[in-house]
């Protein structure tokens, strides 16, 4: 088995998304399960739990997820974890996806980086810069 090297890249493609509304504890803080199947430089799907809030302001949200995603990334098969913080100020959207640290597996061990994403209805862009560092 060669040596690993660390590598430094960008990727991009698309994926899917489904929503489905989970019981929640209380009135105000909404639960979803949100699948996704992405195709491009990572191919394979991802389930999250998110959770929601939103307010009196037409626009105005906040939520987080933990996303657990399987498949390849560039040709590397593994599973890694995605943690999302999203606001949104009256239709302006501010979000931040990042890899969760030493969440990645197999072909992924030493996974770092952040998933931009366009929203574009059901389906979304993505771009992801990453670093795999085995050390």
């Amino acid at each position: 088995m060669g040596a690993r090297v660390r590598i430094s890249a960008r990727t991009h493609g698309e994926f899917d998304v489904d929503f489905e509304p989970l019981a929640a504890d209380d009135d105000v803080i909404g639960r979803m399960r949100v699948t996704k199947t992405f195709t491009g430089g990572l191919t394979g799907t991802g389930t999250a739990q998110m959770l929601s809030v939103g307010t009196a302001i037409e626009g105005s949200i906040g939520y987080v997820a933990i996303d657990l995603i399987d498949g390849t990334l560039d040709g590397r098969r593994g599973s890694f974890a995605l943690q999302h913080s999203g606001l949104m100020r009256r239709g302006k959207s501010n979000l931040m996806v990042t890899v969760v640290p030493d969440s990645g597996t197999d072909d992924l061990l030493g996974l770092s980086g952040i998933l931009a994403i366009e929203n574009l209805g059901p389906s979304h862009k993505y771009v992801f810069d990453y670093v795999l560092d085995p050390s």
